[in-house]
């Protein structure tokens, strides 16, 4: 069982550097792509921009949601071992302290850049106006959704922890429902939104990356990880394969609700297909690490919290570089991976910062 159990916690460790990993390119394609929604941005003036935005597309279908399950996987183990007044106490300092020193500190040197260019405004005062939390709005709703946990549990105990098998008819009833569940939250906060107040670039994902925490936190009950079939890694990226042309395509060409209703069925048939390949290969091919995965994963978290910083500045010390979009986002992404996870080693070798990060 304990060897079961590091071989676990080892595939996820793998799945959250690969995560991240996705997260560093995810921006570094919206960097040098057509969708200007980053801090630092060379809108792309070659065709192989529309390869940039298709990954950011396909990357934004899945990931994050995937990072909101695995979170969800280790929130019930952890309510248990602690109790709730430590829970909550835990997830405020690691989660909420990373957050403030996001928007206190790092924001305004990611954005420093862009608001000298412009000279519209004084530094300070950008830095009491803008207060969007960036890439870290995914910290900020996973405390609400710990929080939310928290309360459920202190209003019923928890789920028997008896192991299921996670069958095929139950997981296509899980991706209608999600489809239909996000269709109709679209039409009230349609694609593109934005939520200033809370800094939520991506509002009209809410269904998904809810569902995900959910069922990560009934999958640790019931045993889905280690139950899944290991041949259901295949057929995961074969759905998410098959989605993309059947409705991912039409969704692109058509217009209105027609295409809100395909799109958000292919994101679930495709967030789904994904996070079920991904989570059973690693489970069976992955589920070692060694002393350089040991330091990647226990990096991983910072790295998402310092990677705009490390972006941002390649972007400017590359700006004199003149190639297309897609060859100036591989020479970025080369140099941006071992930056960053340098750059997160130097940062948990603060004093006190390990207790956090």
């Amino acid at each position: 069982m304990k060897t079961q159990t590091r071989s676990r916690l080892y595939a996820i460790d793998n799945l959250r550097i690969l995560l991240t990993a996705l997260v560093v390119a995810h921006h570094a394609a919206i960097t040098y792509g057509n969708i200007p929604l980053w801090y630092y941005v060379e809108p792309a003036k070659d065709p192989s921009g529309i390869a940039l935005d298709m990954l950011v597309v396909t990357d934004q279908a899945f990931f994050m949601g995937f990072f909101f399950l695995l979170s969800g996987l280790f929130t019930p183990g952890s309510y248990d071992r602690k109790g709730a007044r430590v829970f909550v106490r835990d997830r405020l300092v690691r989660l909420g302290i990373p957050l403030l020193v996001y928007l206190l500190l790092l924001r305004p040197l990611a954005g420093i850049g862009g608001v000298l260019g412009r000279g519209d405004m004084p530094f300070w005062e950008y830095y009491l106006r803008s207060w969007d939390p960036g890439p870290m709005w995914f910290v900020e709703v996973l405390i609400v959704l710990a929080l939310a946990y928290a309360g459920w549990r202190a209003l019923r105990p928890p789920l028997d922890q008896r192991p299921t098998v996670l069958s095929g008819r139950a997981i296509a009833l899980f991706v209608v429902g999600l489809a239909a569940a996000t269709f109709l939250w679209r039409l009230v906060v349609p694609t593109t939104s934005y939520w200033p107040i809370v800094g939520l670039p991506t509002p009209y994902f809410l269904p998904q990356y809810v569902a995900m925490f959910v069922v990560g936190c009934v999958a640790f009950r019931r045993g889905w990880f280690e139950s899944l079939p290991a041949r259901a890694a295949a057929r995961g990226f074969i759905v998410a394969g098959v989605a993309t042309p059947v409705l991912l395509v039409p969704a692109l060409l058509t217009t209105g609700t027609l295409s809100v209703a395909l799109m958000a069925a292919w994101e679930s048939a495709f967030a789904v297909g994904m996070i079920i390949g991904f989570t059973v290969w690693f489970r069976e091919r992955h589920a070692t690490q060694g002393p350089r995965g040991r330091f990647l994963a226990e990096h991983a978290f910072t790295v998402y919290i310092i990677h705009p910083l490390v972006l941002v500045g390649l972007g400017w010390a590359l700006s004199w570089l003149e190639t297309i979009a897609i060859v100036k986002f591989a020479v970025m992404l080369l140099l941006a991976l071992p930056l960053c996870w340098w750059v997160a080693y130097l940062v948990r070798s603060l004093p006190g910062a390990k207790r956090v990060l």
